[in-house]
Formats: C-alpha cells, sequence, structure tokens
C-alpha cells in the first residue's frame, strides 16, 4: 500500500511539474510581443523627435536670414559734389534734399559779422508737409580750413556753446551734425537719433 501511494505522489508531482513549466513558457510566448511593439513605438517616438529637432534650426536660419536681408536693403542718398554717401531705412523712399548754408560769425565794433558760411544739405522724411513738418537730417559741410578756423574758435556758428559733431570727412570737406538740431523735438526726431547712431553717413 504505501508503495502504492509513493507511486502516485511521484505521478502527480511529476504532473504538477510539467503543468507549471508548460504555463511558464506560454507566458513567456505571450508577454514578448508588447515588448516588441514598445521597442517598436520607442524608435518611432525618436525618429519623430529627431525630424522635429532637426526642423527647428532650418526654420531659425530662414527666419534669420529673412531679417538681415530686410536689413541691408536701404536707400543710399550719394552726393558726388562733396563726396558722401548717407544710409536711410526704406520707410524714407521718396525722401527730399534740401539745401540751405550755415553761416560763421566773429564779434565785430557792431555786432556780429560772418566771415565764414558753408552748404547744409538737408534730408527730409517723405511725409514731411507744411503742416505737418517732421525732423530733418541736415548735414553741414566744412572745408578742411573752415573746420581748423572754427576749432580754433576763429569763429562760432549760432548762439549754443558747443559747435557741430564731426561725422566724417575725406580729403577736402568735413561733414557735421549742427548742434541742437532737434532741439524743436518735431516728429520723428528719435527715428533719426537712431538712424544717426548706425554712422550712416560714409565719406569717399
Amino acid at each position: 500500500m504505501k508503495r502504492k501511494e509513493l507511486y502516485i505522489l511521484t505521478v502527480l508531482l511529476i504532473a504538477v511539474i510539467i503543468f507549471a513549466n508548460a504555463a511558464i513558457c506560454n507566458r513567456c510566448s505571450t508577454a514578448a510581443p508588447p515588448a516588441t511593439t514598445e521597442k517598436i513605438e520607442a524608435e518611432s517616438t525618436t525618429a519623430t523627435e529627431t525630424t522635429s529637432v532637426q526642423s527647428i534650426p532650418e526654420t531659425t536660419v530662414n527666419a534669420v536670414g529673412t531679417t538681415l536681408a530686410q536689413d541691408q536693403q536701404q536707400n543710399i542718398y550719394t552726393n558726388t559734389q562733396y563726396g558722401f554717401s548717407f544710409s536711410l531705412p526704406l520707410s524714407w523712399e521718396g525722401y527730399q534734399i534740401i539745401e540751405s548754408k550755415w553761416e560763421g560769425y566773429t564779434p565785430g565794433s557792431q555786432g556780429d559779422v560772418i566771415v565764414e558760411q558753408g552748404p547744409i544739405i538737408s534730408i527730409r522724411h517723405p511725409k514731411w508737409t507744411l503742416a505737418n513738418p517732421r525732423q530733418d537730417i541736415p548735414i553741414m559741410v566744412f572745408t578742411l580750413a573752415q573746420w581748423d578756423s572754427l576749432q580754433q574758435d576763429k569763429f562760432h556758428i549760432g548762439a549754443a556753446p558747443i559747435g557741430p559733431s564731426e561725422r566724417g570727412s575725406n580729403t577736402k570737406y568735413v561733414f557735421a551734425l549742427p548742434a541742437r538740431y532737434n532741439f524743436s523735438f518735431l516728429p520723428g526726431y528719435e527715428e533719426v537719433e537712431k538712424i544717426l547712431e548706425g554712422n550712416p553717413l560714409k565719406a569717399s
């Protein structure tokens, strides 16, 4: 009887082991596909992210290129008589050139006497009107000798305590901005200041 019971227990144990192995193998074969799916999804996500990262620099480069191209598009006023050019924004398309003159004074027995004079070339905004004047860009032209005399206080221009400020020069002329040229604070004076900050005058 004991041998019979031992035999039955042995058979049952073998059956349990076989069943357990079969269950484990079945579970492994069932779990394998999701792992492959996750790997595919991960690869797909990585590919998408790579594409997005690569497209950002291209868009940025195009935007920067467009901005640079717009900045480089300017109106260039060229004066061949005195030898200089002046760069203006596109918004100044249709500008006008207004010519006047500056006068240099020295004290005399009966008041100030004009001892020197020269041209002022003013660049006028296209939206300027008599009813609504705007700030001009005035450029004073001096000969080298006149500029040297002015620096030595041999004559003065206007009542300002300071003289014109040099913006450029060539072998014959000095180009300067009048003192207090914008003290009337006309519309557009801030734009003119910004233009002048870019050193737009080039002497030739």
